[in-house]
């Protein structure tokens, strides 16, 4: 075997054996796995030197940034992102036009001055892009994608995906001199147009028809093969258009979000991903310049922490501008103060450029990196900065949401009842107001929807008119109550089945005319008293027969109440041993016994 394929394989053999050992271990002590992945690059590669060529396994990994983009785009619909437009061109332009020029300042008033201005105008912005990696890993492993902030993080990433087209055009225009453009703005405005064009088009009219035909001949690898080819070809028209890899593939995504093979290609690039993507963050650590980092340790030291502020106080209040509230804000800032993986991109070309000198991009990719590494500590840093009271908001969407069975609620009580439903091959759809119940769920496989089952539109949104039942099994009474009185007022005719609190709770709904309801603790009180009886050593029949009798006096004693008040019916209680009464009636009458005249012995 050659030296080469000996020297490749055991690279492989190394990252491989420190994603495996970093990452559980980064995730034990609560530093999330992007924080271990960058860790084992930087042991690995500059200090322990048993991997090398780290950009050019950074170059590679970067693809699964491209397939991260491209699963996203696979969840966001074209009308989903038109409607994402506002927080896109403006939040997101906002962002990158406002924080490039105060860096540019900022860098313009240090010693970088003597670089020129046109050098600070690529710093500056090349450092007020952020990193789509680290935020969308960070928003992945924590289940908040699809919470207000993380929507509006993402419109900010997608805009700075675009952003970097113009950056790199500005690369030729301000070389001082050997860097001459190939082409005029207009002719590559021109190309990229034509290559969205081109991807739009065989997006819509040639991948369902290719891939219906591939999926007819049931070649498994066959499909995964055309998953790969529709991303990485996407990815690469692009990148020859002059805009970014990941900015093509996450627009094949969207294309196909529509496409009845949307699931099958997410299970098929998934694996690629997750495995890209860590070997994305390791090339990071492993291109880590530790002798650019020792002797300019001074100026990297205050640059990152600077940058850090700067970026992040600039997001906080632009989001405070464009209608976030404080907590929304402040967790913004804290995802994206940090420098991103362009950025490797945009120095190194403006240095190939002759804009700054080798060394100086040496320092800014150092700059980067570092400030990629602390990310993971600002995000955290940023959540003791929220404010008390403040819950935590979703974004209400229910594409998708519509199905024979509507259930309010997702608690304890819900998961059972859910499982029941599924199991029986029913479709239900599942709303709840609890954030960090749907971020938890959301990590077990289950769709929830996000709303306030209190809300007529909420639940017109959910489907209610199609629903043939609704499953109202929220906690609290009042809650409940509130539910049920909107859907008996504006949906009348609908079947709701509801979970009562208590005993009062019960004779409420009764009293509106629910179809069924259930105390939440009746039924586990039963099964309970029936092991204990069990386990004493009580037969089968005597047991069935105690259940059985403690559920009509039950049921008798709810009547009762009905009737005359929740005090009533306190005689039918058992406040003692129940001895000289028989649960089961005798099959004959018993005969009484004559003690003056006892009958004749046979």
């Amino acid at each position: 075997m050659a030296a080469e394929s000996i020297s490749f394989y055991s690279h492989a053999l190394v990252l491989l054996g420190g994603a495996v050992i970093a990452a559980p271990l980064a995730k034990r002590i609560g530093l999330g796995t992007v924080l271990g992945y960058l860790a084992a690059g930087v042991i690995i590669g500059p200090v322990a030197r048993l991997v090398g060529g780290g950009e050019r396994i950074l170059e590679f990994s970067e693809l699964g940034v491209v397939l991260l983009l491209f699963l996203i785009g696979l969840e966001l619909k074209p009308s989903r992102l038109w409607s994402m437009r506002r927080e896109i061109f403006g939040l997101g332009l906002a962002q990158v036009v406002i924080t490039g020029i105060v860096l540019l300042g900022i860098v313009a008033a240090t010693a970088w001055s003597k670089s020129a201005l046109s050098a600070a105008a690529i710093i500056g912005f090349g450092l007020a892009l952020s990193s789509t990696a680290f935020a969308l890993q960070i928003l992945e492993e924590r289940g908040e994608r699809s919470t207000a902030y993380g929507q509006r993080a993402f419109s900010i990433l997608l805009f700075q995906d675009l952003a970097i087209v113009p950056i790199l055009a500005l690369v030729p225009l301000l070389a001082p001199y050997g860097a001459e453009a190939t082409s005029t703005p207009l002719q590559d405005f021109a190309i990229a147009l034509a290559a969205i064009a081109f991807i739009v088009v065989a997006g819509r009219y040639l991948l369902n028809p290719m891939l219906q035909l591939i999926a007819s001949t049931g070649a498994r690898e066959a499909m995964i093969a055309a998953a790969l080819l529709v991303v990485i070809g996407s990815a690469m028209l692009m990148q020859a258009a002059g805009m970014s890899m990941a900015m093509g593939s996450f627009l094949a995504g969207v294309l196909l979000a529509e496409s009845s093979y949307r699931h099958e290609l997410e299970a098929d690039i998934e694996p690629f991903r997750g495995i890209l993507l860590a070997l994305f963050f390791m090339a990071v650590g492993l291109s880590l310049e530790i002798d650019v980092v020792t002797e300019n340790y001074i100026l990297i030291i205050v640059a990152v922490p600077v940058l850090m502020l700067v970026k992040s106080l600039l997001i906080y209040g632009l989001c405070r501008i464009f209608g976030s509230g404080h907590n929304e804000a402040i967790r913004i800032a804290g995802l994206l103060p940090q420098s991103g993986e362009f950025g490797f991109v945009i120095f190194t070309a403006a240095a190939a450029a002759g804009i700054f000198p080798h060394s100086v991009a040496s320092i800014l990719i150092a700059i980067v990196t570092v400030s990629m590494v602390l990310t993971p500590l600002a995000s955290a840093l940023a959540n003791r900065l929220l404010r008390d009271g403040g819950g935590e908001e979703l974004e209400e969407n229910f594409e998708g949401a519509g199905s024979d069975i509507l259930m309010i609620g997702f608690s304890r009580f819900g998961q059972i009842v859910s499982q029941t439903l599924l199991a029986g091959g029913l479709d239900v759809t599942i709303i709840d107001h609890s954030a960090e119940r749907i971020r938890s769920a959301t990590k077990f496989g289950f769709k929830i929807y996000f709303g306030d089952g209190t809300r007529k539109n909420v639940l017109e949104a959910a489907g209610i008119r199609g629903a043939k039942l609704v499953a109202v099994c929220t906690h609290g009474k009042a809650t409940t109550d509130k539910i049920v009185d909107l859907i008996q007022a504006e949906f009348p005719g609908s079947r709701i089945f509801a979970r009562a609190y208590d005993r009062a709770h019960t004779l409420s709904l009764r009293e509106r005319e629910v179809e069924y309801e259930l105390r939440e603790t009746v039924e586990s009180s039963f099964i309970f008293s029936r092991k204990t009886l069990e386990a004493l050593g009580l037969d089968q029949e005597r047991v069935d027969a105690i259940i059985d009798e403690t559920r009509r006096r039950d049921e008798e004693r709810l009547q009762i109440q009905a009737v005359e008040g929740l005090s009533a019916g306190s005689d039918m209680l058992h406040t003692r041993p129940v001895t000289p009464e028989p649960l089961i009636k005798p099959k004959k009458e018993a005969e009484r016994l004559d003690l003056e005249n006892p009958p004749a012995a046979e």
